[in-house]
């Protein structure tokens, strides 16, 4: 497994950014999938965004759809949040996770390693 470790999260109004960083050690970073998770009170965790090790291939949730960005530097072992036009349902812990040989990467138990996460919340 590796470790994550989450950091970027805060306080924001209505229609701001955030960047969150996830750093991943512990072992090798290649071939991992990476996602991000959030978790409102109350609530399920769910899936925001993942992307596979290979280049390009990234996927949504509808509901971040065109406002966040997932990116990753593999010869950095990080992975990046980019969220904008946040909106006060975008408030969550989120998490960041990995995983190995992920076919369907919207599918939280694929996952083997988890940050502890970071919290999101957005004013109105």
């Amino acid at each position: 497994q590796v470790q994550l470790v989450e950091s970027g999260g805060g306080l924001v109004q209505a229609g701001g950014s955030l960047r969150l960083s996830c750093a991943a050690s512990g072992r090798t970073f290649s071939g991992y999938a990476m996602g991000w998770f959030r978790q409102a009170p109350g609530k399920e965790r769910e899936f925001v965004a993942a992307s596979r090790w290979s280049a390009g291939s990234t996927f949504y949730a509808d509901s971040v759809k065109g406002r966040f960005t997932i990116s990753r530097d593999n010869a950095k072992n990080t992975v990046a949040l980019q969220m904008n036009s946040l909106k006060p349902e975008d408030t969550a812990v989120y998490y960041c996770a990995a995983g190995r040989n992920i076919v369907i990467v919207t599918n939280i138990r694929a996952y083997e390693s988890w940050g502890q996460g970071t919290q999101v919340t957005v004013s109105s």
